[in-house]
Parts: C-alpha cells; structure tokens; sequence
C-alpha cells in the first residue's frame, strides 16, 4: 500500500477529531517528504492545506508555532467558527497577513510540528515522516538553496529539543519513510 493509501485508509476510519472536521496533519523532521505527502493527500481527499512554513514566526520560531495552529486554525475549527492562518513575512522578517481559511469537513495540515503538543489531540491522523539526516538536509537545500542552509543546524536543533520534550514521532499514528514517500522534500 502506497503512503498516500495508508493515510487515506486511516483517516477513512477516524472520527472527526476538530469540531465535526477531519484533520490529517503530517509532520517530521525538515526534508523528509512533508509537503510532498500533504500535497497529494490535500488533492486525494479535496481539502485544504495549511503549510506550518506560513506560520512559523521567524527562523527561531519552531516552537511557538503549534500554539499559533492551535490559537488561528484548530481551536476555532473546534469551535465551529472561521479559521485563519497567520503568516510570516520571511523577507521583512516580521508577521504577515492573517488570511482567511474555507474549511468544510476535512484539512490536511504539514510541516514540522503539525502535530506538537494539543496540536496533535486535534489530528484525527497523525504521519511521520522520517529519513536519514545527511538526505534531509541534502533535499532541503536542494528545495530551499542557500537561504535554509544557513539556517540548517540552528533548525534541527529546535526541530530534536521540540519533538523529544513532545515524543511526536511515538505519538504518530503512522510512521513512514523517506523511501516510502518519495518526491522531494
């Protein structure tokens, strides 16, 4: 079975976990195929997709950035009102447009720390992706260049202090690796 058949199998038995939306959220470590899964699946299963590099607040911002998921998109999904997702300026290096999200009965959400804290009790579907640290970063750089390279240590050490203090991965209801979602990162 394919990754993209694994998630749709699990989240088809899942109940709605956020108010009456199903929430699949894929995360893991930077370059292990995150956003390629989330792309496909957000096509597969026709919702929305939510990117955590719209809201990371900054370079250093990792670990603040499930409590804005939690505060802008699942609490009020939760609640039955309107979310919005919070954005970072990455240029001006400051906080971006809060915009709009149309959400029905299901959203795919992805990147490091989708699943962190009271983020991942809203994810009716909790994957991580994982893979050698050596091709991670190799497929990151290659997607990102230069700008992430830089900014490759000071971020894989909050993604190890963020995850380990959550135990994400052993939290994840399916576990998968980079050979078994391919595509770039």
């Amino acid at each position: 079975m394919s990754p993209l058949e694994q998630v749709l199998a699990h989240a088809a038995t899942a109940p709605p976990s956020c108010g009456s939306v199903r929430v699949i959220a894929i995360d893991g470590r930077s370059g292990s195929g995150k956003t390629s899964l989330a792309r496909e699946v957000a096509h597969a299963w026709d919702s929305p997709l939510v990117s955590m590099d719209s809201i990371y607040p900054g370079w250093s911002g990792l670990a603040a950035a499930p409590d804005l998921l939690l505060a802008h998109v699942l609490h009020p999904l939760a609640r039955g009102d309107q979310p919005a997702v919070p954005t970072w300026d990455w240029l001006a290096e400051r906080p971006g447009p809060v915009l709009p999200l149309a959400v029905d009965d299901r959203l795919v959400v992805e990147g490091c720390g989708a699943t962190v804290g009271q983020a991942g009790g809203l994810a009716g579907t909790r994957v991580w992706l994982d893979g050698p640290a050596d091709l991670r970063r190799q497929r990151a750089i290659a997607r990102d260049g230069a700008v992430f390279e830089e900014h490759w240590e000071m971020w894989a050490e909050q993604e190890a202090a963020v995850f380990a203090a959550d135990h994400t991965r052993e939290r994840a209801h399916l576990t998968l690796g980079m050979a078994e979602a391919e595509g770039p990162a």
